[in-house]
């Protein structure tokens, strides 16, 4: 552990240097834990620099995260929100925090643009929320193709349980699936929940290529690859909570 140079009571951080990274990322572990995420022959100097301005953002990502964690293992329901469309979309599992505007639109051209850093500008007849509904959706679909399908890729190379084709859908009722021909099926939604419940799917469905049941061969292959997983598991059966009341409305 090295710890941030600020002035703001800096968290203890660590530095992983990744080949897949493109550019530095942030990320907050469920035990308020910071990972600096690298590619390949970054300069570590300027990591203190970057921490600093991301400060603000670290701090209230570590509340969430604890105050989320908090309600998730109580059991307590949320309360009730308005089902009115999104300002501020939060996907814990990469972790990025997008801010979300809304332009009419009567035309054919009906888009989720990114006009800025973590910026959403979606373009829609405003009066008609369902289909602002299904642009995020797609939106939301493209996210998950381009982080989760690759996080699986990762997962599966670090656990030695390779899979064939990875999919993106909205299924209902489950986070993600394996066929008998090891293709696995994510669920968008997944981007919604916490970092460490999402590897828990991913080595869970892994374990599946193995084992295309929940026998006890089944659970001593997670067992090994993942020796908590009874505690991620548990929390697994509550984790619906996470996921918005608007992202429902956007429909299969």
């Amino acid at each position: 552990m090295v710890k941030a140079k600020s002035s703001n009571k800096p968290k203890p951080y660590r530095i992983r240097e990744s080949v897949r990274a493109k550019h530095v990322s942030i990320r907050v572990s469920h035990l308020g834990e910071v990972e600096v995420v690298i590619p390949r022959g970054f300069d570590k100097r300027k990591v203190p620099e970057i921490l600093a301005k991301r400060q603000d953002w670290i701090a209230k990502t570590t509340q969430r995260i604890a105050a989320e964690r908090q309600l998730i293992t109580s059991g307590v329901a949320p309360p009730p929100t308005e089902p009115t469309l999104p300002e501020q979309i939060g996907l814990r599992s990469i972790p990025e925090d997008w801010l979300v505007n809304y332009h009419q639109n009567d035309g054919q051209h009906l888009v989720a643009t990114t006009i800025g850093t973590y910026h959403l500008a979606v373009h829609a007849p405003l009066d008609q929320p369902q289909i602002c509904y299904r642009i995020l959706k797609h939106w939301l679909m493209r996210k998950a193709e381009s982080h989760l399908v690759p996080w699986l890729q990762q997962i599966s190379h670090e656990i030695s349980l390779p899979c064939n084709k990875i999919s993106v859908r909205g299924q209902k009722t489950i986070w993600a699936s394996c066929s008998g021909k090891k293709n696995i099926s994510l669920n968008y939604k997944l981007l919604f929940l916490p970092p460490y419940l999402v590897r828990y799917v991913f080595i869970h469905e892994l374990c599946h290529t193995v084992h295309l049941n929940h026998s006890s061969d089944f659970w001593a292959l997670v067992a090994e690859k993942e020796p908590d997983y009874k505690l991620y598991d548990s929390e697994l059966n509550k984790a619906w909570r996470y996921i918005p009341e608007w992202v429902e409305r956007s429909g299969e």
